[in-house]
């Protein structure tokens, strides 16, 4: 309980913040509003930007779902099945990558998107969040992927079943628990990026939610009850997807903990 409070008091106090007046808001920032003004959440739906910018997000979180699985369980399924000379030392070298957080890179990694050409694009920001989200998906992958049992391997190898048809009707169809918790983590991960794409995007037309929040902010004074509307109602998605999830979430962490 005291954990769920720890997590749910500012959720509450960021949807609660959208009804309060900026002066309420200051001197009851936790609490439920004593006079509810709905115009706040008005402005954010009455604006038509917000459904740009959330098509935006959309279609990077789901462009960095889809190559982050893709990829991941590839890459996991090597390394579970295949063994080859010094394959240890490369799979060690893709878990390094969960050591470097991407704010720790931003210097290199802005170089190196600016000489691929690749600034004020999606891909620019697809493809580092492919990459440093690879580390924990071959892991998580890979885990899950040794945990299934050897014998069915053994049959489709007897079977004349190549490598990549046992993938994609065996590994995959029964990786689905696991496949739906990275998935969920690579989404929520991305919906709510905001170092990166400030980096690389300038083009106002191209920005995700996040990016959203600036409009708010004015020269001389911040709108802070509108901005708390706009991220109560930009983060809702994100939400409701983890709790559609949440049983494949469960099943995919404790996949392989218990044997017999």
């Amino acid at each position: 309980m005291l954990v769920a409070g720890f997590v749910l008091l500012p959720m509450v106090a960021t949807l609660f913040g959208g009804f309060k007046s900026l002066g309420e808001l200051r001197t009851n920032p936790f609490g439920i509003p004593e006079v509810w003004e709905l115009e706040h959440y008005a402005t954010v739906f009455a604006d038509g930007s917000i459904w740009i910018l959330m098509k935006n997000s959309l279609i990077i979180a789901g462009l960095s779902v889809i190559l982050t699985l893709l990829v991941g369980t590839m890459t996991a399924f090597t390394f579970s099945h295949i063994k080859f000379a010094g394959y240890k030392y490369v799979y060690s070298y893709f878990l390094m990558g969960m050591m470097f957080p991407a704010a720790a890179a931003i210097l290199p990694l802005f170089l190196r998107i600016r000489d691929l050409a690749l600034l004020d694009t999606l891909p620019g920001i697809v493809i580092p969040q492919v990459a440093f989200g690879l580390g924990f998906s071959i892991l998580l992958f890979r885990t899950f992927f040794e945990q299934l049992p050897a014998e069915l391997f053994d049959a489709a190898r007897v079977d004349g079943c190549s490598y990549a048809k046992f993938y994609l009707h065996i590994i995959l169809p029964l990786s689905t628990p696991i496949l739906a918790t990275v998935g969920v983590f690579v989404l929520v991960g991305s919906w709510n990026n905001y170092l990166l794409p400030l980096l690389v995007l300038n083009t106002e037309d191209m920005y995700p939610w996040t990016l959203g929040i600036m409009k708010y902010r004015g020269e001389y004074g911040i709108a802070w009850n509108k901005i708390l509307a706009y991220v109560s109602v930009t983060i809702t998605p994100a939400i409701v997807f983890f709790l559609l999830a949440q049983k494949y979430i469960v099943a995919g962490l404790t996949g392989g903990a218990v044997k017999g």
